[in-house]
């Protein structure tokens, strides 16, 4: 329902559309400042969140020991910290203003060197009904240690097949794009 929160659900079954946020790379590219990221960021947007991630200049360190790759990730992750630090009020402003745009929660992200880190992602909420096989694939993952819940060892086997199945998954979001195109070149019902 369109209230503060902008969007949720209608009657049972239904859910609100948020706006179109296709433009939301350009946006996001014409509004942060020109300093704050070496060129312009990914935006990344789904049903419920846009993740922006800028890519800042990582630290020049000299270390030849063997140590050196726990240095470079350090420096990489202070530098992120900063940034952070540094641009909070900023991105908290822009952020908003996207939020009333585009009806979904922003979160940030900065690339330094081999270092990412994301700020305050969703964690949303996910309904699901498995039956005793799928149940017991993710109580074995609990039981072994692998996963605290059946929610995490829900999300560690999404974030595998993701790993796994990305060549697949991008051309079935291809093929996606291609029916919106024609399903909007169709006629107005």
């Amino acid at each position: 329902m369109a209230g503060s929160r902008g969007r949720g659900y209608g009657r049972w079954g239904e859910r609100e559309q948020a706006p179109s946020a296709d433009d939301a790379a350009a946006w996001f590219t014409g509004r942060l400042p020109d300093d704050w990221f070496t060129g312009p960021p990914t935006v990344t947007v789904d049903r419920d969140e846009i993740i922006v991630v800028g890519v800042i200049p990582a630290p020049e360190l000299e270390t030849a020991d063997a140590g050196a790759a726990t240095a470079v990730t350090a420096a990489e992750s202070g530098r992120i910290r900063r940034f952070r630090e540094q641009t909070r009020d900023a991105r908290i402003a822009i952020a908003e203003e996207a939020e009333r745009r585009y009806v979904r929660k922003v979160a940030w992200g900065v690339t330094a060197g081999g270092t990412t880190e994301l700020f305050t992602t969703l964690s949303v909420p996910v309904m699901t009904r498995l039956r005793q096989p799928e149940r017991h694939v993710l109580d074995t993952l609990v039981d072994s240690g692998v996963a605290r819940s059946r929610s995490d060892a829900l999300a560690w086997c999404v974030r595998l097949v993701g790993d796994n199945a990305q060549p697949w998954l991008a051309r079935l979001r291809e093929a996606m794009e291609k029916v919106e195109q024609v399903r909007a070149e169709g006629p107005e019902l």
